[in-house]
């Protein structure tokens, strides 16, 4: 049984405001959450069923806002919709049973060749979106993109919103405020999926759920206005920070930490 205090209950909902501060602009909220719920002693699968309710209802902020400014392209979203949740319905269901060990290495070994792409990129690609949403590249990677990193978020979710940005910026050459905005619809229907698993596991702790869901609230709202406000700007400082967040917590989490 897990005994919630006033410290635990004001630590955790702080990081979920910073959380989805972050999380609206360039993903990668999870890297704040899931570490403090676990340093609070919460154990991982409670930590991650927990996360996921919080995450799930934040990011509807930021869909309700980018979609309200007309920043969202809804036939990448609506095409990456279905893959998405069964993805991330088959990455939580893992979840529950399976050591993300590997993957965490894997992902440690791919995040520096990450990051040096995202500084490289030429200025004069940032806000145009070159490639038509059509033709074979258009009908693949859509959904394939949608599919594993869907499952991803599912069976682990830290630095999902820095992969389907990086992919959609990267693979279908959407510029990074759309590519960002396009990013919280299949976030959500993954965060959704994973959420109801979690939820009929029974490994939700509610009381500190919805303390950190109104954080989470304000955290978008605000994240998502600053995005739409600044622009490209805003969206690559945010996420090369999210990158170097994550990058630091796998290699605490799979390199240093077992290795003590």
């Amino acid at each position: 049984m897990v005994t919630l205090t006033f410290g635990i209950m004001t630590f955790c909902t702080l990081a979920a405001f910073v959380a989805g501060f972050i999380d609206s602009i360039a993903g990668g909220g999870g890297l704040i959450t899931i570490p403090a719920l676990m340093l609070s002693g919460i154990p991982p699968q409670f930590a991650l069923g927990t996360n996921k309710v919080q995450a799930c209802t934040g990011t509807m902020v930021s869909v309700f806002l980018f979609a309200r400014g007309k920043f969202i392209v809804w036939r990448i979203a609506i095409l990456g919709l279905p893959f998405a949740l069964a993805g991330s319905g088959l990455g939580s269901s893992l979840a529950l049973s399976l050591d993300s060990a590997v993957l965490g290495k894997i992902l440690l070994a791919l995040l520096p060749c990450a990051m040096c792409l995202t500084l490289v990129q030429p200025k004069s690609a940032e806000n145009v979106s070159a490639t038509p949403l059509t033709g074979p590249r258009f009908w693949i990677l859509t959904p394939l993109v949608s599919l594993v990193i869907g499952a991803y978020d599912g069976f682990f979710g830290p630095g999902t919103g820095c992969f389907f940005i990086l992919a959609f910026h990267w693979l279908l050459k959407r510029g990074l405020v759309e590519a960002s905005a396009t990013t919280k619809v299949l976030n959500l229907a993954s965060n959704f999926s994973a959420m109801v698993i979690f939820i009929t596991s029974d490994v939700v702790l509610w009381p500190l759920a919805l303390s950190m869901l109104a954080a989470s609230v304000a955290g978008n709202w605000l994240g998502a206005r600053t995005a739409m406000r600044i622009g490209t700007k805003a969206v690559r400082f945010f996420l090369t920070i999210a990158l170097i967040l994550l990058m630091a917590t796998l290699l605490w989490r799979y390199v240093i930490a077992p290795a003590s």
